[in-house]
């Protein structure tokens, strides 16, 4: 399965050990493929340097996470979508030119759309449940 992470989701998968770690840690150990783009990682480097989050991991821990993610699968989002915000809209590119098959995200907006290009939008608990019975 090929599944892109909002920034949100991997966002808390940095900073506590909850359900978004438990999947990002499933998604590598059920062989399943993590797709990443350029944007999505200089948004999270973006939010990763603001003064709150930094409370919340160490610099130490935020190199050990791209490092994790470094064994993603990178893809050029060359696609030019338009649905919603040039953040969200990245999302959906990345996982439309790295032909996923999910998209987790905690934004309700996104969560409305339900799909996109064939493309499966959910919840945390909807993709561990999904990756679970895999």
């Amino acid at each position: 399965m090929r599944v892109v992470l909002d920034t949100n989701v991997l966002v808390s998968a940095l900073i506590s050990r909850g359900k978004p770690r438990t999947l990002l840690r499933l998604i590598k150990a059920k062989d399943h493929s993590l797709i990443i783009s350029n944007p999505i990682l200089e948004e999270l480097s973006r939010i990763a340097s603001n003064d709150r989050i930094a409370r919340y991991a160490s610099t130490e821990d935020y190199t050990e996470f791209l490092k994790n993610l470094e064994k993603s699968s990178l893809v050029r989002a060359k696609s030019k979508v338009h649905v919603f915000n040039d953040a969200d809209d990245r999302i959906l590119s990345t996982a439309r030119d790295g032909k996923a098959d999910m998209i987790v995200t905690g934004d309700k907006h996104m969560l409305g759309l339900k799909t996109f290009k064939h493309i499966r939008i959910i919840t945390v608990d909807q993709a561990l449940l999904t990756l679970i019975i895999q």
